[in-house]
């Protein structure tokens, strides 16, 4: 196991440093103290070739110039918040509207777009780097001093692992999730990449994407994953993916689920997603518009999030887990990505 640093950029005269890590099987990733963004991540194929598999970019202004969370980690709480508002405790709290009339992915200056304090942590078979913050409170509008911790570790087992750990002064929602855009075919489409979802449930939506408050079953309809199924099959019969599925099963003795497993046939690449999260959005890239990544222009269907979490809008429906933490508790929450190959 390696790591390395680089200087990627400055941010008002403050270096943006990006981390290097690289195992004996030749996966490696790269992620930067802004935004906790994983800028890069190549696997081998099942030949032994090895190729990036997610979007992003090669120089850090083009971060700077906008771009679809990709790579980050988005928070305080990702996914939707229908009119930006929430009632805790009595109080009511209006947060910042970033898409439409909804708060997404943290708001406007969410997790995605602050710096870290990073530490390296490497042992001879893990690699591991932490970044740290406080989000104050107030920010974004949300309650709570929020002390959060994120940690990318790479074994020499190919898994990725990410540990979220927060602690608050006040309650407040929390939901931080890693917005990673995946091809594992490193580059085309992803209709024909094959998933499998092990989720019973999903959630469905109104039209500005906000959870109805209904838990259905996903049997007959096109949200039925879990058999392994081509993603194109019925995509257009939905629009495009952009759901939260709830995910079934017991966990194991770390408290992992799985939550997906996806297959790209050209490749043989396998990434399977294993999380203490309860739930995983599945989202088909439907509003990527043309920006220039890594792999190729970056349009509808050219990659696919997997982001494990809490339901969207959560503090709004009641029938959903809570998503609150309060102080004295501590939010901790582990996923794992573990690559493979198979003929």
């Amino acid at each position: 196991m390696t790591i390395s640093t680089r200087e990627f950029g400055r941010l008002d005269g403050q270096p943006i440093v990006e981390y290097t890590l690289t195992n004996g099987s030749g996966v490696s990733m790269r992620v930067m103290s802004y935004g906790a963004i994983v800028t890069s991540i190549e696997t081998p194929d099942r030949s032994g070739r090895p190729a990036e598999i997610t979007l992003g970019f090669d120089s850090f202004d083009s971060y700077l110039a906008g771009h679809p969370f990709f790579g980050a980690v988005a928070g305080r709480f990702a996914n939707r918040i229908a009119r930006g508002k929430f009632t805790l405790n009595g109080t009511e709290y209006t947060l910042a509207v970033n898409d439409g009339p909804s708060h997404l992915h943290g708001g406007k200056k969410g997790f995605d777009k602050q710096v870290y304090t990073a530490d390296i942590d490497g042992e001879q078979s893990t690699g591991r780097v932490i970044f740290t913050r406080t989000s104050r409170d107030g920010e974004e509008g949300y309650p709570g001093n929020l002390d959060v911790e994120i940690a990318y570790v790479l074994t020499e087992t190919n898994d990725l692992r990410i540990e979220y750990t927060a602690h608050t002064s006040r309650p407040t929602p929390i939901n931080l999730t890693n917005h990673t855009y995946w091809n594992l075919e490193s580059g085309g489409s992803v209709v024909d990449h094959r998933l499998e979802l092990l989720c019973d449930a999903y959630l469905p939506v109104d039209d500005t994407q906000i959870p109805t408050g209904e838990i259905r079953d996903v049997s007959a309809t096109p949200f039925d994953f879990r058999t392994p199924k081509r993603i194109g099959d019925e995509i257009d019969d939905v629009g495009g993916y952009d759901h939260c599925f709830v995910i079934s099963g017991k966990p194991d003795s770390s408290g992992l689920r799985t939550a997906a497993r996806l297959f790209a046939p050209s490749s043989g690449r396998v990434m399977e997603v294993l999380t203490t999260k309860p739930a995983v959005q599945f989202y088909t890239g439907n509003k990527l518009t043309g920006l220039a990544t890594r792999i190729g222009k970056a349009h509808a269907r050219t990659a696919l999030c997997l982001e494990t979490q809490y339901y969207p809008d959560a503090m709004n429906h009641p029938n959903f887990p809570s998503a609150i933490l309060s102080p004295g508790e501590t939010y901790r929450h582990t996923t794992v990505y573990r690559f493979s190959t198979e003929k």
